[in-house]
């Protein structure tokens, strides 16, 4: 069964819910496609899958690493590529699933990522000058250098800035120019959950509310107690930047709350950049009709198995 399924979209829409009914019913395997699911003691913040939803499908490339470690692209897919070849080798079928289109893409495509070693000078150099200046400062910098790979990053992700600054600094290369592609020689469907913007944005509303009933505010005071700084790339993320500003008592619960569900409405809509509905490649499924989408996207599978 050498082939692949992937199942991508927004946050919240409803991905690894999918991903586990078609994993069961197809012997496969879940492979997270999510760059925040990767840090281990961040649970609730990033929507991971329960201990009983792991231990009733295989899952993989959840906490890999510590939140003080480094972790980037092209460890993941030296890892991602180890374990998808391992689950078709066993003759099941991978599912790869998540809304990093960062991730999901390299795969899908076959990025080749380029071996520039992370710089922590260089990093620390670049991250004060984002702290002191306005990270504007050094996505206009990243502009003037290539303005091709500027135009696919988020102006807020100081952190694929600053890598892209140091793929440049370091080697002498354009970012956009350094990657490679060379496809999967395995045939492959692409199945996108979507759903109208209003309907979207209450399921994040929804997800956030869960998330602060589940002890989210108890796992930030964990993580804080354990020494991880809020400097840290994987402490940035939403929800736990929200959090430790309310703990830190910058600001009420209510505005924190309201600030991690607007900020996770910008991330959906960044999102759908990655994952367009003109994409070709993309099958998209309106979540708003969920008795059919389990039998479509099952016919879908069963039309390209071998």
């Amino acid at each position: 069964m050498k082939c692949l399924v992937a199942i991508v979209g927004p946050t919240a829409i409803g991905k690894s819910k999918l991903a586990l009914r078609l994993a069961s019913d197809f012997g496969g395997e879940i492979i997270s496609a999510d760059s925040r699911q990767v840090y281990r003691y961040m649970d609730i913040g990033t929507s991971k899958p329960t201990l009983e939803e792991q231990k009733s499908i295989p899952h993989h490339l959840i906490d890999m690493v510590n939140p003080d470690e480094d972790f980037n692209l092209a460890n993941y897919l030296h890892m991602a590529r180890k374990v998808i070849g391992d689950i078709q080798q066993r003759g099941k079928l991978p599912l790869l699933v998540g809304g990093s289109g960062l991730y999901v893409w390299s795969i899908i495509e076959g990025w080749e990522i380029p071996n520039v070693p992370p710089n922590r000078d260089l990093r620390r150099e670049l991250e004060i000058k984002a702290r002191e200046q306005g990270n504007h400062v050094l996505y206009q910098q990243l502009r003037e250098i290539d303005p091709v790979a500027t135009a696919k990053i988020d102006p807020h992700n100081t952190r694929r800035i600053i890598r892209a600054l140091e793929i440049y600094q370091l080697s002498g290369q354009f970012p956009s120019l350094v990657r490679r592609k060379e496809a999967p020689d395995f045939p492959l469907r692409i199945i996108g959950l979507t759903a109208e913007r209003s309907e979207l944005y209450h399921k994040i509303d929804q997800r956030v509310d869960k998330m602060i009933s589940k002890g989210l505010i108890e796992e930030v005071k964990e993580l804080l107690h354990k020494g991880y700084s809020l400097s840290l790339p994987s402490m940035s993320g939403i929800g736990y930047k929200q959090i430790s500003d309310f703990l830190s008592g910058k600001m009420a619960l209510p505005k924190a709350v309201e600030k991690m569900k607007y900020e996770t409405h910008r991330l959906a809509r960044h999102q759908y950049a990655w994952f367009r509905p003109s994409d070709a490649r993309i099958n998209w499924f309106d979540v708003t009709h969920p008795f059919v989408i389990p039998r479509e996207t099952k016919n879908l599978i069963q039309s390209f198995l071998p």
